[in-house]
């Protein structure tokens, strides 16, 4: 289910915490942290109410406030939980939903796969910085400073090891799970940005695009009709 309330925020706090799950996210076309928890929830079949909140607007961060006073998007609320952090948010719906294993059922496999979630989740600043999401667009050769360079050599050392731990089955871990949703950002970044992979990378981020959940985020983006600010990275060239 999904309830707009840009640009007048009609839905207050207390109807958004009605039994059930609320996620509150940003534009699709731009947030790339909140594809992440919208991505798991809608992959493993767990049922949520959506709430948008336009950004980079006058009135964001007072219409984010409604939610939570951290000012930042996504935000899962849940009766009188709040948890406003993808990871955290991915990580109450892997306890509230143990039996649709979104993390790696094997311990090993499971551990790796924390750590590729954690390390994309507090690093490549570079990759961010240079190489903003912006779904719509197509801006082949921009943002390739040395710092997001670096991000991607790494993305790829990290992507062809889960790979061949998984014996290069269709996702990181074999199924599709967390660690997946949470590199479909920088998938589709790669897709705008017309990063060229190894034949096998490329393959994977062919699939994740193809998985339903990416694909209707996607479908989702393509539909916004909110102009999207310009970042530095997609400001013509000299």
């Amino acid at each position: 289910m999904q309830t707009e309330l840009d640009p007048t925020l009609s839905q207050t706090l207390e109807q958004a915490r009605q039994p059930g799950l609320t996620l509150v996210i940003g534009n699709k076309n731009i947030s790339s942290w909140s594809m992440r928890p919208w991505v798991a929830a809608r992959a493993f079949g767990i049922p949520f109410t959506e709430v948008r909140v336009l950004l980079d607007r006058p009135d964001t961060a007072t219409n984010i406030a409604r939610y939570s006073q951290a000012g930042r998007v996504p935000v899962l609320l849940a009766g009188e939980i709040t948890v406003w952090d993808s990871l955290a948010i991915c990580e109450y719906l892997a306890e509230q939903f143990p039996d649709k294993h979104m993390w790696p059922r094997d311990v090993a496999a499971r551990a790796m796969a924390r750590s590729v979630v954690a390390e994309m989740h507090s690093g490549f600043t570079g990759l961010r910085t240079a190489m903003s999401m912006n779904i719509k667009a197509r801006l082949p050769g921009r943002g390739r400073t040395a710092d997001s360079q670096a991000d991607i050599g790494r993305i790829c050392e990290i992507w062809e090891e889960c790979l061949a731990r998984s014996n290069h089955h269709r996702f990181l871990f074999g199924d599709f799970s967390i660690a997946d949703a949470f590199f479909a950002p920088v998938v589709t970044r790669f897709q705008t940005y017309g990063v060229v992979l190894a034949p096998a990378l490329q393959a994977y981020c062919e699939r994740v695009l193809a998985h339903p959940a990416v694909a209707q985020w996607i479908e989702g983006a393509l539909a916004e009709t909110e102009p999207t600010p310009l970042h530095d990275a997609e400001l013509p060239k000299d």
